[in-house]
């Protein structure tokens, strides 16, 4: 573990972390207004697999690969999995860095509290999980079995745990670096 906190000590320059974080959210940005509301509008109103935290049933995917038609199931697989190929890895390690640098700046990164800073990687790795069980789902469409729609949506519950903990754990880590800078300048 030590090896992975020297690899993440090299990278916590100011400028490294800020420009992985725009690229990240660029590529996020993408998603949000072009890619999942191009795939939404074959969705009949249904919520796509990757903007269902928790979870989702046999049942709903295959209501949702029909609601999809031919056209949506391709929509998903060549226009939203592309990008969604790109963004976790983006989201693990940009947002590994943003924790790390703070827990630098409080002193906190040689403590234990490192190993939250690992989420995003946790996140990031369900995401990809989650993603070959959709690409799965829309190739063999209608030949779902359950099995692959329970782990599929057991990645999806995982990646939106570790993400909505990691970022509790954000705001925690901010909230005490501003009162570090406070008391710093009084």
């Amino acid at each position: 573990m030590n090896t992975l906190r020297n690899i993440i000590a090299r990278n916590l320059s100011g400028k490294k972390v800020l420009l992985l974080f725009l690229i990240c959210n660029v590529v996020y940005a993408l998603m949000l207004i072009i890619t999942i509301p191009k795939t939404m509008a074959y969705a009949q109103g249904m919520d796509l697999f990757d903007m269902m935290p928790m979870g989702y049933d046999h049942p709903y995917a295959i209501a949702l690969l029909t609601a999809l038609g031919d056209t949506g199931r391709n929509v998903y697989l060549f226009n939203q999995i592309p990008l969604d190929l790109i963004y976790p890895l983006l989201f693990a390690f940009s947002y590994c860095l943003i924790l790390s640098y703070f827990l630098k700046k409080i002193n906190r990164f040689d403590s234990s509290l490192f190993y939250l800073s690992l989420l995003p990687l946790i996140a990031g790795s369900a995401d990809y999980l989650e993603n070959a069980g959709i690409i799965t789902m829309l190739v063999n469409y209608p030949e779902i079995s359950t099995t692959l729609v329970n782990s599929t949506s057991t990645f999806s519950v995982i990646k939106s745990m570790s993400t909505t903990l990691y970022f509790l754990v954000l705001i925690v880590v901010l909230i005490a670096f501003g009162v570090k800078s406070v008391r710093r300048k009084s």
